[in-house]
């Protein structure tokens, strides 16, 4: 049984490699204390960046994300000697359209369960009379709290929702065409690095390094994916054998909500034990839907996870949290999803470079 709130992570176990030497380079971080100070100013400065250019800098982080997800269906589309630039938009085409399509067939349910809601306040008052003053405080919130929108000078939430609307259009293109370069670019910037470094022994380093962390990198992100892709299977079978209905909506939802680790099934749990209260009579029944969920992720997080990665390594939770909330602050909802992606490359990197591997260690859970 692994430990609990373990994120584990597939691994070649390859030995760390030694960066090209450069000259005057001592060791790692060499002993002058400068070059850690710079070090701790430059990450800060990086940091100041991402945030205050976001819009710019969030699509070029998920476009690369979404190609080292992408790069073992491109090897495999190169093996069967399609074009590099038919391989990108065929990929991208099918992946995206996938999307659209599950978005589509979505939007019917969901307008549902929106329609549901206001009326199903009242009957989860009933079954939750205990919770009936902190109900009534949180709707004279929202109530002051519209109010406050309509009468004040802020923006309305129709003009809200049409600003977030082309804000995320705007980001989906910028992501799509950055993705599509990047594929159609393949190994040039490794190339062009390898022109650079001086001796044939470091380029051949140069290159051992690049595709072991491409292939770690590569490896984690297909292999969370479709565990995701199985939860969200086998959520959706057990909401419709519970009478939830709607199992592409659920099965969706707890594909998604699984990509956060840790406080994504914490919210999945509460949106299904609602749901359950909404729509189910008995009780016992309605407590069902949030059950089956949890058991589904305790058994993919605790069994099914840790004996399909027998070679893996961890991340420590604490860290993990503190990600979550870090870039969910800096990006929003986008951040919280890539928090944990961004971790685990961040510890790959650092595991493959070994003047980088007590960083790596120290990310270890």
């Amino acid at each position: 049984m692994a430990e609990p709130f373990r994120i584990e992570i597939p691994t070649t176990e390859t030995e760390a490699l030694e960066p090209p030497e450069l000259a005057g380079e001592k060791g790692p971080f060499a002993s002058d204390p400068k070059l850690l100070i710079q070090a701790c100013l430059l990450v800060l400065a990086i940091l100041t960046v991402c945030y205050f250019a976001s819009d710019i800098i969030l699509p070029i982080v998920l476009a690369v994300v979404l190609k080292l997800l992408f790069q073992p269906g491109m090897r495999l589309l190169e093996r069967l000697h399609v074009p590099r630039a038919a391989a990108a938009l065929l990929m991208i085409f099918a992946v995206f359209g996938v999307i659209v399509g599950v978005g589509a067939a979505l939007s019917g349910p969901a307008t549902v369960w929106a329609e549901k809601l206001p009326e199903g306040v009242q009957r989860l008052e009933e079954r939750l009379k205990f919770l009936s003053q902190p109900i009534g405080a949180l709707q004279k919130f929202l109530h002051q709290f519209d109010g406050a929108t309509a009468g004040g000078a802020g923006p309305t939430l129709s003009e809200s929702l049409m600003k977030g609307t082309q804000h995320f259009a705007s980001g989906f293109f910028e992501t799509i065409l950055i993705l599509f370069f990047l594929l159609l670019s393949g190994d040039t910037f490794l190339r062009r690095m390898v022109e650079i470094v001086p001796s044939f022994s470091d380029k051949r380093r140069v290159v051992e390094l690049s595709q072991q962390i491409e292939e770690n990198v590569s490896a984690y992100l297909v292999t969370i994916t479709l565990m995701n892709i199985a939860v969200g299977v086998a959520t959706g079978f057990a909401m419709w054998a519970c009478g939830l209905g709607d199992p592409v909506l659920w099965g969706t939802l707890a594909f998604l909500l699984n990509y956060v680790p840790i406080m994504g099934p914490f919210a999945g749990v509460g949106l299904f034990l609602l749901a359950g209260l909404l729509t189910i009579d008995p009780l016992w029944q309605a407590l069902l839907p949030a059950g089956l969920y949890l058991l589904i992720h305790i058994l993919e997080g605790e069994a099914i996870t840790p004996m399909l990665l027998a070679r893996r390594f961890t991340l420590n939770p604490v860290l993990v949290i503190i990600s979550l909330i870090f870039w969910f602050w800096m990006w929003g909802v986008p951040g919280a999803v890539l928090a944990v992606p961004m971790l685990a490359m961040t510890k790959i990197i650092c595991d493959g470079v070994r003047p980088l591997n007590a960083v790596g260690h120290f990310l270890e859970g």
